[in-house]
């Protein structure tokens, strides 16, 4: 018998059990105790005259903020691809701002104050029902190097990760359910102390393919390279690259095998970047091909490093079985570079002419039209990888 039909079996009897002599309650608390094994006591105070049985209804709290702001705020949440409240909070005013300007949202001036003074944990309750998650296991496509590893050093904690310019690399599969033929990879790059990323598709997994878009994304980065970081893999640990590390004065070091923490930051810019976006399908045609280097080339790389808003790790303690962690206050990419020192004058003029220049509603808008494209059944054209080469030219910064 569970609570509700108690409840209801002590109303049905409490109507007789007020009325009923001393022996014949006796007999009644004998009854109900005998049928639900509930402490006697307790029933005698439950079937008190003083004591209700109905249940009283809790007072709904009344709310702070009214729909329009919700829904401002769940516009500018899409447009910045669905963060966390504490990712979200700190970029909020500046979006507000930058939306109003370019004519993307209205809100008057009380919806104003009430996006400003929204809290992080506010905005993780109220946007609680419009979150969905897709968690999918994949395997790896990941196969050693040659014995140039060993010429290699391991990077666990060497680097100085508050300096700009230290980059971690991988490759991402987009081969479906299997590794056999040829399929579209997308390299993925990511600076450490920033978060500034970049990506390029190319075809297979060949070490020129791969080197040509490695130094197509190095152009068009903001800042020069100090060192370079990799997995394993024969398409990043090869002698091209090594050649052109050392040539170039950049520390290239690996992971361990088999260590993907080792790779943390791109691990999660394989995710949040790539992923997310373009799913876990397969892509073997030439128009996805150029139409996902036209993506990463232009809007992607534009919509992510100026207007989506990340949280770096400040420190991490231990206290018994618990891990406290701090993490800074969201910031763009673009931020943390317009506040370094180590940036020069004129890139971050040129950055802010580029941030002044762009509507993230309207890169979101053709992105997600190249993705429905490049996802679609009408690329029907296979890859011709002696014709096919990856020439990643374009630098908008």
């Amino acid at each position: 018998m569970n609570l509700f039909m108690r409840n209801e079996y002590l109303k049905t009897i409490k109507q007789r059990y007020v009325k009923a002599s001393k022996a014949e309650r006796g007999l009644i608390l004998d009854e109900y105790c005998r049928n639900t094994n509930q402490n006697r006591k307790y029933v005698i105070r439950k079937l008190s005259p003083k004591m209700s049985l109905v249940k009283k209804q809790r007072k709904a709290r009344q709310k702070v903020y009214h729909n329009q702001t919700i829904a401002e705020l769940i516009k500018i949440w899409e447009v910045l691809d669905y963060p966390c409240g504490q990712r979200l909070k700190p970029v909020l005013g500046q979006m507000v701002e930058k939306l109003k300007a370019l004519g993307e949202i209205n809100p008057s001036n009380e919806t104003i104050t009430q996006l400003l003074k929204i809290s992080s944990a506010t905005i993780d309750r109220r946007l609680g029902h419009e979150k969905e998650y897709l968690h999918r296991k994949r395997f790896t496509t990941t196969k050693p190097g040659s014995l140039l590893k060993a010429q290699i050093p391991i990077r666990l904690t060497d680097w100085n990760l508050s300096l700009i310019g230290f980059v971690e690399v991988d490759l991402v599969a987009h081969c479906g359910d299997n590794v056999f033929g040829d399929y579209v990879n997308t390299l993925d790059l990511t600076d450490i102390a920033s978060g500034w990323s970049e990506q390029a598709a190319v075809w297979g997994k060949g070490q020129r393919n791969v080197f040509i878009a490695l130094l197509s994304l190095r152009k068009r980065m903001p800042f020069t390279w100090l060192g370079l970081d990799s997995d394993n893999g024969s398409e990043f640990i090869n002698i091209h690259l090594f050649n052109y590390c050392q040539k170039e004065n950049i520390e290239f070091t690996r992971a361990r095998p088999n260590r993907k923490n080792d790779n943390a930051y791109i691990e999660q810019k394989n995710w949040t970047h790539v992923r997310k976006l373009v799913g876990y399908q397969r892509l073997e045609t030439i128009k996805q091909l150029k139409s996902l280097n036209d993506l990463y080339a232009d809007e992607l790389r534009l919509y992510k490093n100026f207007f989506c808003p990340t949280m770096k790790l400040i420190s991490k303690e231990r206290i018994g079985s618990k891990i406290i962690k701090k993490r800074e206050s969201a910031k763009t990419p673009y931020q943390r570079l317009m506040e370094s020192s180590q940036i020069t004058l004129a890139v971050k003029v040129r950055l802010k002419a580029t941030y002044d220049r762009l509507n993230p509603v309207k890169l979101k808008q053709i992105i997600d039209l190249k993705l429905s494209q490049i996802k679609s059944n009408n690329f029907n054209l296979k890859c011709n990888p002696k014709n096919e080469m990856l020439l990643v030219t374009k630098y908008v910064i």
